[in-house]
């Protein structure tokens, strides 16, 4: 991921309904949401909604999917990987690096010493 990528990125979820928006679809992912559902949820209005689902899909956040006259929207969950890969790809340098991320989401990682 390039720089200009990340911030892009980082600007987009710098916004509290925006955050509550991604969050939302990647507790729905990979199926995502319809943009009414998210709505709903959400409790924002139409237009408002679509601003905000705009600037998180140019930063490539989420996709969405046309079905007929419907938009589902799901999260890019390979670019927020992207991200946090890029966020930490110098992560402990200084000591030689980490360790790998544990796999469940209560514990810290280790350094290596």
């Amino acid at each position: 991921m390039k720089t200009s990528q990340a911030v892009d990125a980082l600007a987009a979820l710098a916004q509290e309904s925006r955050l509550n928006i991604f969050r939302l679809l990647v507790r729905h992912a990979p199926q995502g949401l319809p943009a009414g559902q998210i709505a709903k949820c959400l409790h924002l209005p139409g237009p408002t909604l679509s601003f905000h689902l705009n600037i998180l899909a140019a930063a490539d956040l989420i996709r969405p999917h046309k079905n007929g006259r419907s938009i589902r929207y799901s999260s890019a969950l390979d670019s927020v990987n992207g991200l946090a890969q890029f966020l930490l790809e110098n992560c402990c340098a200084a000591t030689g690096g980490c360790e790998p991320a544990p796999a469940s989401p209560g514990k810290k990682a280790a350094r290596k010493s």
